[in-house]
């Protein structure tokens, strides 16, 4: 034992002091893993932005982040690879963002909530014109599902789960609830993209008044 001023102090054994010693380490490593990465994804974006996928390398994004274009490969294999993070983290985040304020608001029925969550999303879309441009131009079905099916919402729940909550807890029976996603989002992105860059062939609130009455009628014609 060790004393001191009162206090008895034990030792702590070699074999503990090594643990927490490589707790650490792994904990320092794992963030700098994380910061790397970020400063990739983060100079990415800029640059297919500024100068779009085609026109950016590996090495121009590399230098940007200012780390050796070798680090590049430990986190992806080529800059596709990278724009389809950037777009399913992206989506993700509008999502949530969307229903966070669903959550929030008093909106009860089934339909009035799809439609709360497409005007939330056209609204950050709106608000944002760079963030519409890099999504929309590089969006698939394939990467948007996996935002739908990973996007973890009211406690570890998917967005896929979500939309059948809410289906559910309003008594509704959907049939094919995954084409009725994708019909709505084609619908939705085939229309809203040159309304609210260009303006055409009609402002955003005009787009809104035929918009939401051709996906209330499109959810109605799924349900069972």
């Amino acid at each position: 034992m060790f004393y001191g001023t009162g206090q008895v102090f034990c030792p702590v054994p070699d074999k503990d002091i090594r643990i927490y010693q490589e707790m650490i380490y792994m904990g320092k490593v794992e963030e700098n893993k994380k910061k790397k990465k970020d400063a990739i994804v983060n100079s990415a974006f800029t640059l297919f932005i500024d100068h779009g996928i085609k026109d950016t390398s590996i090495a121009d994004i590399m230098k940007k982040a200012e780390l050796a274009k070798g680090t590049f490969y430990l986190y992806f294999k080529d800059k596709y690879e990278v724009r389809d993070y950037l777009v399913r983290k992206k989506a993700a985040l509008i999502f949530e963002n969307a229903i966070n304020a669903l959550e929030k608001s008093d909106v009860t029925e089934f339909d009035d909530k799809i439609i709360f969550i497409v005007d939330n999303i056209l609204d950050q879309l709106n608000n944002n014109k760079i963030m519409l441009k890099f999504i929309f131009k590089n969006l698939s079905w394939g990467i948007l599902r996996h935002s739908i099916e990973n996007i973890s919402v009211n406690d570890g729940e998917s967005v896929a789960d979500y939309i059948e909550m809410l289906a559910k807890s309003s008594g509704k029976k959907i049939r094919n609830l995954e084409m009725l996603v994708f019909m709505i989002i084609e619908l939705v992105n085939s229309t809203a993209h040159s309304v609210i860059l260009y303006q055409q062939p009609v402002e955003l609130p005009e787009l809104k008044k035929e918009l939401y009455p051709l996906i209330i009628t499109m959810i109605h014609s799924f349900e069972e």
